[in-house]
């Protein structure tokens, strides 16, 4: 018997810095009744608050507003009392604020019941400290936030083996592989991304879609896992974000793919047994893996030129 779980992505539309978690909250209720019949909902990073990062503050504790100290907390209870009504799992990423002042990117797994059955803090921080004028907006993600400190693990639930991780972790296939040496069936990936490069402002959205499919269709193919990648997009305050949330299959195929920068869900029924075969032939990992000679993915982190 296949194991289906229906699957709905939930894009989220621009977050202003006047809205409240409470208005976001109830957008994030109209789209889980919107995919009524999904058993799981996948939202973005971020997703209760606009992408703070982009501003600078000389005193980072300026930024701590746009944190959570605790989860769920009184704004995200009405999320998680619906999604127990309506018997449907969900993850959404937001910025975490631990009770000991660790600041961290951070998504969480809800099962049906509505409890917190996972944790994930991002890994794979992008951006710079200290402000820049050279670029042509900020992005300072390794200022407000720490490396997570949880690794890549992977739970069992909702009938599967299900991943998480937050948006430039993408572009890391170590990331992927990780949870893939777990025998993950389902990755999330809420993102939030910018249309332009700071650094490159000639490289429009069409170039930052197109390596965004890329990454997250070789993570799926090569660990032979369904990828759920979900953004929040539009223009925040003036700073346009892509869209292009995605639901892609074990061989690495599009199913289902988002066509505004709003508001908008995508669905399909994945078969979690669908990544049995690509487990089994060419990603069968026991019989193929040569770690013998993968020593430098963990024991070096920058380039080391062969000596002339």
């Amino acid at each position: 018997m296949p194991r289906i779980i229906n699957v709905a992505g939930a894009q989220l539309g621009p977050i202003q810095k006047a809205d409240s978690r409470e208005a976001v909250v109830a957008r994030m209720i109209a789209l889980m009744d919107k995919a009524k019949g999904a058993d799981f909902i996948v939202y973005p990073e971020l997703a209760l608050t606009t992408f703070f990062p982009r501003w600078y503050h000389e005193n980072r504790a300026e930024a701590d507003h746009w944190f959570e100290k605790s989860m769920p907390n009184a704004a995200t209870q009405p999320l998680f009392d619906r999604a127990k009504v309506l018997g449907m799992g969900f993850t959404f990423g937001y910025a975490e604020l631990t009770p000991d002042g660790h600041h961290f990117n951070t998504s969480i797994l809800v099962d049906k019941a509505g409890r917190i059955v996972g944790k994930y803090r991002k890994i794979h921080l992008p951006g710079h400290v200290e402000y820049d004028p050279e670029r042509t907006h900020q992005h300072l993600e390794k200022r407000y936030f720490e490396p997570g400190d949880l690794g890549f693990p992977v739970w069992r639930t909702m009938g599967g083996l299900f991943g998480m991780m937050i948006c430039n972790d993408r572009r890391w296939p170590e990331a992927y592989r990780v949870m893939g040496l777990q025998g993950v069936e389902m990755i999330t990936l809420g993102f939030n991304t910018p249309s332009t490069n700071s650094q490159k402002p000639d490289e429009g959205p069409e170039a930052r879609a197109f390596h965004h499919k890329l990454s997250v269709q070789a993570g799926a193919y090569q660990n032979s896992t369904w990828v759920v990648a979900v953004a929040k997009a539009g223009v925040e305050d003036g700073f346009p974000m892509f869209g292009c949330s995605l639901i892609v299959d074990p061989d690495g195929r599009i199913v289902a793919e988002t066509k505004t920068e709003d508001d908008e869900i995508i669905m399909h029924a994945c078969d979690l047994d669908a990544t049995k075969f690509g487990k089994d032939t060419i990603f069968d990992f026991k019989r193929h893996r040569r770690i013998e000679h993968y020593g430098r993915i963990t024991s070096q982190t920058g380039v080391v030129l062969p000596q002339e």
